[in-house]
């Protein structure tokens, strides 16, 4: 195939445009009272807002090449690597799960009502084992090494990420009856939802949106888990729906006097898409080559992030630990 039309044909599908091409060149907008078609035509929206983020930043006179270099060279490398990764494992959990559904949901609202608990609950089971188990970890943390927040973030992930996540997320709604029909409308309004949240401030000062900051996740929200500080360091862990965050006890709102500060807590080479990609995966063969006996270099793999066999601890619950503790003897 010519190259200039592979380029040409990943345009199209990162913009989402090619509905409205087809529909255009039909002269039939009818596929707009559908469901495909209507999400489709909306496809195009939050493309629109990363290139006006983008020009925003270019007129504030602080856009940053590198914030978007390595995660555009992430993204062409999932292009490539992750697609049908993802959808075979979509499909297997499909169809190997569905067989032991507790019951059958329907496309109603208050089966939607229903199914998106249940996503969120599979969400995080899948995003705190992910910042909670070191190998998990190291899949997940390209998502989090961008030191700037912006709708392109949601493209920086490792390619074998998605694949877990789905397998997590797609086996814990068929087990408890979320049909796949009602499953796609939910991962639809979710992956749109979860683009959205990556809005910087550029695009979105004030993440809080409002009162909607009581009642959902916000950008506001998610800018406090991108946030490697101590206080913000793993928390909010649901995408749009805080319930099991409420649960569990991971929900943190942004201190308007504690701006967030972007990035992982190690070291990264300014530049370098190698270490944005593999730098985890590299730390953590380190750790373990360096370990003394068989147990400690397993501990390595499963243990958190931070965790030390020496017992100088990193983690994000023992930072959050001692600064809390910091704070409530600065107070009194």
């Amino acid at each position: 195939m010519n190259p200039l039309a592979i380029v040409w044909k990943e345009l199209l599908g990162f913009f989402g445009i090619q509905s409205w091409i087809a529909m255009a060149a039909a002269h039939d907008y009818s596929p707009l009272l559908t469901w495909q078609g209507f999400t489709g035509a909306i496809g195009p929206v939050l493309p629109v807002l990363v290139v006006v983020e983008v020009v925003r930043a270019l007129f504030d006179k602080n856009f940053k090449v590198r914030d978007y270099k390595v995660i555009f060279f992430t993204y062409v490398m999932n292009r490539v690597l992750g697609s049908f990764i993802s959808i075979a494992a979509l499909a297997f959990s499909i169809g190997f799960f569905e067989r032991f559904a507790m019951f059958h949901s329907h496309i109603t609202w208050y089966w939607l009502i229903y199914g998106y608990i249940v996503w969120e609950l599979g969400h995080f089971i899948y995003h705190y084992g992910a910042h909670k188990v070191r190998l998990l970890w190291c899949l997940h943390a390209t998502h989090h090494t961008p030191e700037s927040m912006n709708l392109f973030v949601s493209h920086a992930h490792f390619f074998l990420e998605a694949p877990y996540a789905d397998i997590i997320r797609t086996s814990v709604c068929i087990l408890l009856g979320v049909s796949p029909p009602l499953l796609f409308v939910i991962m639809f309004i979710d992956g749109t939802w979860g683009m959205f949240i990556h809005a910087g401030e550029y695009l979105v000062r004030d993440g809080r949106l409002g009162v909607l900051n009581r009642f959902i996740l916000t950008p506001s929200h998610h800018r406090v888990h991108h946030a490697r500080n101590p206080l913000y360091i793993d928390r909010n862990f649901c995408n749009l729906l805080n319930v099991w965050d409420r649960v569990f006890g991971t929900l943190q709102d942004e201190h308007i006097e504690m701006a967030p500060e972007y990035g992982v807590t190690r070291s990264v080479r300014a530049g370098s898409f190698w270490d944005f990609y593999f730098g985890e995966i590299r730390a953590l063969w380190v750790d373990v080559r360096r370990a003394p006996g068989l147990v400690n270099k397993l501990a390595y793999v499963v243990m958190p992030p931070g965790w030390s066999h020496t017992g100088d601890h990193k983690t994000a619950a023992a930072m959050r630990q001692r600064y809390l503790a910091v704070r409530s003897s600065s107070a009194s």
